[in-house]
C-alpha cells in the first residue's frame, strides 16, 4: 500500500485499472472529462491491452460500454448532468438485460446545463431514471479515498450480481487533489461471459439464455420484470451499506441524514463541536436504500434533519423508507451549492 497525490478524476482511473477494467467509452463533459483524459494516457502506453473510444455523444458511449461488456470486457463509462440524461436509454437496457456496466456520475447542478461543477441533483435520475423500476446499484462515497474504494467495489458488485452499478460523486470530489492510499484489491470478480448459464440469471427453462431487451407482447415484459424483482429482493440485503457517525455513545435526540460530500461536512461539524445529542446516518448505498439500518437508529430520536445539495431528492427516499413513523423531519436544502461544516453547526444550534 502506498499514498499518492491525485485528483478524484485520476483516482477513478487508477481504481478502474486495479479492478481489472480494460475498456472505457465516453464523451467529454465537465466535471468528468479528466477521467477520459487520464484513461487516454494509460491507453497510449498500452494499446495492446486497453480499449478507448471517445464516441460522438453520450448515447453512443453508453451503448458501446454495453457492447464491450457483452464481449467479456470489464468496461465502464463516466458522465454528468445532461450526459447522464442521454445515457438513460443505455442504462435502462443494461438494467433490463442484467448487464454489469459501471458508470461514474459526476453530478452537476440543474436545471438544464446550469452549474458544471457541483450538486447532488442527480440522485433520483441515477437511481431511478429510465423506463424501468430502478434495478440498479448506486454507491455514494463521501471522500476521495472512498471514491477509490467504491469504484473498485462497483466493478466487483456489478459483475457479481450482473447488475448496472453507479458511483454517484460530484465535481468537488473529482477535482480535488489529495493523498490517496492505493490499495491493491483482492478476490476480483471474473469477467462477464458472453453467454451466461441460466442458473446465474434466475431462470431454469434451459441451460443458456437469449439476452433480450425487446418483447413482442406485454406479458413477456411482465415476466422479465418478475425475474428482475425477485433477483433484486434476494440480493439487496447483501448490498446495502451505511455509516453512523457520533461523537460518543451518549443519548441522542437528533439524527441528521446526509450522503456524499455533505455527509463529510456533517461529520466535521460533529467532530469540531463534540456535539453529544446529534448523530449522522449516511446511506452509502442510495439504491438499495438501507432502510432497516436507518430504522434501528431511531430509538430515542425526537427529530430528523435531512440536509442535501438538492431540493428534497434524498428527503423523498427517507420519507418513503420511514413511512408510518411519526418523528418530525426538517430539511436544509441548497440545490447546486456545497454545504460547509460551519453551516451544519448553525443548523444544529437553530434546531435544538
Amino acid at each position: 500500500m502506498k499514498k499518492e497525490l491525485l485528483t478524484g478524476n485520476e483516482i477513478v482511473v487508477r481504481a478502474a485499472l486495479n479492478a481489472g477494467s480494460t475498456a472505457f467509452f465516453a464523451y467529454p463533459i465537465t466535471p468528468a472529462t479528466e477521467i477520459m483524459a487520464e484513461w487516454d494516457t494509460y491507453y497510449e502506453k498500452n494499446k495492446k491491452n486497453l480499449i478507448f473510444l471517445q464516441t460522438e455523444d453520450e448515447m453512443s458511449a453508453g451503448f458501446a460500454t454495453i457492447g464491450a461488456v457483452m464481449t467479456g470486457k470489464k468496461a465502464f463509462t463516466a458522465t454528468a448532468g445532461p450526459g447522464n440524461i442521454l445515457m438513460q436509454d443505455a442504462f435502462s437496457m443494461a438494467e433490463a438485460m442484467q448487464i454489469p456496466i459501471v458508470a461514474i456520475i459526476g453530478q452537476r447542478g440543474g436545471p438544464s446545463t446550469a452549474s458544471v461543477i457541483y450538486s447532488q441533483q442527480e440522485l433520483t435520475l441515477t437511481a431511478f431514471g429510465g423506463n424501468g423500476e430502478g434495478y440498479r446499484i448506486v454507491y455514494s462515497p463521501s471522500t476521495i479515498q472512498e471514491l477509490y474504494d467504491y469504484t473498485i467495489k462497483a466493478f466487483n458488485t456489478a459483475w457479481k450480481y450482473t447488475t448496472p452499478t453507479f458511483v454517484l460523486t460530484d465535481g468537488y470530489t473529482l477535482k480535488t487533489r489529495t493523498n490517496i492510499e492505493i490499495k491493491k484489491p483482492k478476490n476480483l470478480e471474473k469477467s462477464f461471459p458472453l453467454i451466461l448459464k441460466s442458473s446465474k440469471r434466475g431462470r431454469n427453462e434451459s441451460e443458456y439464455i437469449n439476452l433480450r431487451n425487446t418483447y413482442s407482447v406485454e406479458e413477456e415484459c411482465f415476466e422479465n420484470n418478475k425475474i428482475l424483482i425477485e433477483k433484486w429482493n434476494k440480493m439487496k440485503g447483501d448490498i446495502e451499506e451505511h455509516e453512523v457517525y457520533e461523537f460518543d455513545k451518549s443519548k441522542k435526540d437528533t439524527l441528521i441524514i446526509a450522503h456524499g460530500n455533505v455527509a463529510s461536512s456533517v461529520k466535521q461539524a460533529l467532530s469540531d463541536t463534540k456535539k453529544k445529542s446529534v448523530k449522522l446516518f449516511r446511506p452509502i448505498t442510495i439504491n438499495p436504500f438501507p432502510n432497516s439500518a436507518l430504522k434501528k437508529e431511531l430509538k430515542g430520536i425526537k427529530q430528523i434533519i435531512v440536509t442535501e445539495s438538492a431540493y428534497n431528492q434524498l428527503l423523498k427516499l427517507v420519507k418513503e423508507n420511514l413511512y408510518g413513523l411519526n418523528i418530525p423531519i426538517k430539511t436544509y436544502n441548497k440545490p447546486a451549492l456545497g454545504i460547509t461544516p460551519e453551516e451544519i453547526i448553525e443548523l444544529i444550534k437553530k434546531n435544538k
